[in-house]
């Protein structure tokens, strides 16, 4: 029996749930997670102080012209606990996550310069193998690490080590990636599957075992995304769901372009072991970190071009299309669940899952 007192249609723009209090005096491991918190910090406290107004502040690299052509420029930090996981180690994926930062950006990605902050009595085997890590995966990912620093902490002032990278790479003539540039009709495509990096940390620090160790999809990004370019030049945007997750990402998307994103959730691809460690620990898997896929933007007439040219790369085999950017509700995600229902997909106000990478 209907109602004809109540409306069948609905107005995402009005789902957004409200944030708890935000005015903290206080650091909270929320305000790094990559989620609201982290924007608001960039956009009310580092950039008026640090007298930026440039977009780029507020995305994973900055692209800026120098002469004879372009440079994408980026930094992270990582202080991943624990420090050795399956799949990974903070080692390879201090290079793997810059190098994709600036791949996000269309750029070639050239040098990184790598800062290392060690707490006394850490041990320099461990050490060592870090350092090897970060040299494979910058050979895998073809680029050199051309300078660095070291500092010690006193004992019980550090968590054994962190890692700073930063990287520079060249934007090739002609590329303009950005996520203000989705437009609707464009097709949402995903390169893999999602929740690796997360849950292979997790399932280690919580002691989850399963029939299949789940292992993180850490890896370079930049050799695909310059197949996709060659492919397609018109991608409008790149972009790695790391912290915050593909939910993080889309949502950025949505807001940048004014546009609204409409997802099949039951396409979503999801490993049976990540699933299940979502499930058992009550996390949602669209908002688990990546460090080894990306979420691509691009127009329709193109997507079967860029998805071939994905499936011809090892990190790009299981690229799937997942939803498309619509007109309707302006600034906000929606999955059509396996039943025929809609959700909206909000960011995340912090993160669900601290220091995974």
């Amino acid at each position: 029996m209907t109602d004809r007192n109540v409306s069948t249609t609905i107005d995402f723009s009005t789902l957004s749930c409200p944030a708890p209090l935000r005015d903290y005096p206080n650091i909270i491991l929320a305000h790094g997670g990559g989620g609201r918190l982290s924007n608001e910090l960039i956009e009310h406290l580092f950039l008026p102080a640090l007298g930026s107004d440039s977009q780029d502040a507020l995305r994973d690299s900055a692209v800026f012209d120098v002469e004879g052509g372009r440079l994408a420029f980026s930094t992270d930090s990582y202080v991943v606990q624990p420090l050795f996981f399956p799949g990974g180690s903070i080692g390879d994926l201090a290079v793997n996550g810059t190098v994709n930062d600036i791949a996000m950006s269309g750029a070639r990605p050239l040098h990184l310069s790598a800062g290392f902050i060690l707490e006394e009595g850490f041990p320099i085997v461990k050490l060592k193998r870090i350092a090897e890590d970060m040299g494979r995966a910058a050979r895998r990912a073809g680029i050199s690490i051309i300078t660095g620093d070291t500092k010690v902490v006193e004992r019980g002032h550090g968590d054994g080590c962190y890692i700073n990278t930063a990287g520079v790479g060249v934007v090739p003539p002609a590329i303009n990636i950005a996520p203000d540039l989705a437009r609707p009709g464009d097709v949402v495509i995903l390169s893999g599957t999602i929740g690796d990096h997360g849950m292979a940390v997790m399932s280690v620090r919580e002691g989850l075992e399963f029939e299949a160790t789940i292992q993180s999809d850490s890896a370079p990004l930049a050799d695909m995304v310059a197949k996709m370019l060659a492919a397609c030049p018109g991608i409008r945007v790149l972009r790695d769901p790391t912290r915050g997750g593909l939910a993080a990402s889309l949502n950025e998307i949505a807001a940048s372009s004014h546009c609204g994103i409409v997802i099949d959730e039951a396409s979503l691809p999801i490993n049976s072991e990540v699933q299940s460690a979502c499930e058992i620990l009550g996390l949602d898997p669209l908002l688990v970190a990546n460090e080894g896929k990306l979420v691509c933007i691009a127009p329709q007439q193109d997507a079967e071009q860029v998805l071939q040219a994905m499936h011809a790369d090892p990190v790009g085999a299981r690229a799937i299309p997942i939803g498309r950017i619509v007109d309707e509700h302006a600034g906000v995600v929606v999955a059509k669940t396996a039943i025929g229902a809609k959700r909206v997909v909000s960011v995340p106000i912090g993160e669900q899952l601290p220091r995974i990478c």
